[in-house]
C-alpha cells in the first residue's frame, strides 16, 4: 500500500481479503468495474437502493485498502478504482467473471439508468427516488 500505514508483506493480501468480504463492499466494486469512471455517492445510493451513511462507511474501508480513491469536483465526491492498486489488475478480471447474477446484474443496470442523468460526465442530479428513474433511459 502505497499511504503511511505501515503493514508487513503478510497483512497486505490479508487486509485486502477482509475487505472484501462484504456484500455491499462487492456490490460497489461491481458498480465501479462496470463503470470504468468515477462514480458519485448519490448515484452509488440510487443503483444499490441502500442509505448513503452505509455506502459511506464501506467506501471507508475499501479506501483504507486502497483500492478506491476520491476526486472531489464542486460539491460532488467521486469514487473510483485505484488503478496504482498493487493487487486490482488481477483481482479486476476475477471480480468480474464472480460478480454476476443478483443483485449484482440489477445493480449494474440501476447504475447505467442514473448515470444517464448526468450532464456530461459530471452529476447534477444529487440523490432522487430511485423509483422515479426512468426504465428506458438509456446511457
Amino acid at each position: 500500500m502505497r499511504t503511511g500505514t505501515h503493514h508487513s508483506p503478510a497483512e497486505l493480501p490479508a487486509e485486502l481479503f477482509k475487505a472484501l468480504g462484504d456484500q455491499t463492499r462487492l456490490r460497489i466494486l461491481n458498480l465501479l468495474l462496470h463503470a470504468r469512471k468515477r462514480v458519485c455517492v448519490c448515484e452509488m445510493v440510487d443503483a444499490l437502493q441502500l442509505p448513503q451513511y452505509q455506502i459511506s462507511r464501506q467506501l471507508a474501508v475499501l479506501k483504507r485498502v486502497e483500492l478506491v480513491d476520491a476526486e472531489k469536483s464542486g460539491t460532488w465526491v467521486y469514487h473510483g478504482l485505484d488503478p496504482e492498486h498493487y493487487a486490482l489488475s488481477r483481482l479486476a478480471p476475477v471480480l468480474r467473471e464472480l460478480l454476476q447474477g443478483e443483485p449484482f446484474d440489477r445493480d449494474r443496470a440501476r447504475l447505467d439508468r442514473r448515470l444517464s442523468m448526468r450532464d456530461g460526465e459530471r452529476c447534477v442530479v444529487g440523490f432522487v427516488d430511485s423509483i422515479s428513474i426512468p426504465e428506458n433511459a438509456q446511457q
